[in-house]
């Protein structure tokens, strides 16, 4: 059957990992789940944070909350990294005989030596625990670590993930946050085979069964024969 290339991200592949029904009707069959209002706050402190690490990558040095609590420096090459940090040329990695490719758009990157650490900036209302960090961001920055592997960067079995989360505004209407650095462990083999079994789901024309542990799932099961006369 012929098709246009399967393009996959992080963020799609943490669909697949956790319902791969909806995965399938997202991607096939472009039935999205339903979604609130995104918020604005979120991308608007990335763009902020973004130019405040790029002052620090003019001064070649590691902005404060860094400084001493890592090995390596910010990658100096801005427009490399602009390239990276947009999705529409960030790094891919393409297989030409599956007709897929998995892409990404990495926030910053730390260089040690030869080695290339992926650094992720996040903002939330709390900083959550190690164990939570690495269930929720593992895939994406195992899943950059890949990108960067397949693009001939050496990397290593890590990355990073520093939280802006909100702690007091002062009389002066100045929000302070709680800044904390999260060192993520990272698996190239396991985002690779979560990648092509991910393209394997897809190249299946039937649907696959309905997830008891997803909550749009258990929704539509009030009503799952008429739904599924849709397809």
């Amino acid at each position: 059957m012929d098709r246009d290339i399967i393009a996959l991200s992080p963020s799609t592949l943490n669909l697949f990992i956790e319902c791969p029904r909806c995965f399938w009707l997202h991607m096939n069959k472009n039935v999205k789940r339903p979604r609130g209002i995104f918020p604005s706050l979120p991308s608007g402190m990335d763009i902020v944070i973004k130019k405040y690490f790029d002052i620090y990558r003019v001064k070649k040095t590691l902005p404060p909350e860094l400084f001493n609590k890592i090995e390596g420096r910010l990658l100096e090459n801005q427009i490399l990294l602009n390239k990276w940090r947009n999705w529409r040329t960030g790094l891919t990695y393409i297989d030409t005989e599956k007709g897929a490719k998995l892409y990404g758009a990495l926030d910053d990157c730390i260089v040690d030596k030869d080695f290339y650490i992926p650094l992720d900036y996040k903002t939330s209302s709390s900083t959550p625990t190690e164990i939570e960090c690495e269930k929720y961001y593992g895939n994406q920055l195992s899943c950059y670590n890949l990108l960067l592997a397949e693009n001939g960067y050496k990397t290593t079995d890590f990355g990073y993930l520093i939280y802006y989360s909100p702690k007091n505004v002062r009389e002066d209407g100045i929000v302070e946050f709680e800044i904390k650095l999260m060192k993520v462990n990272t698996d190239i083999q396991k985002a690779k085979k979560t990648f092509y079994d991910a393209i394997n789901l897809l190249l299946q024309d039937k649907i696959p069964a309905v997830n008891p542990e997803c909550e749009y799932c258990n929704y539509l099961l009030t009503d799952i024969n008429k739904y599924n006369t849709l397809f």
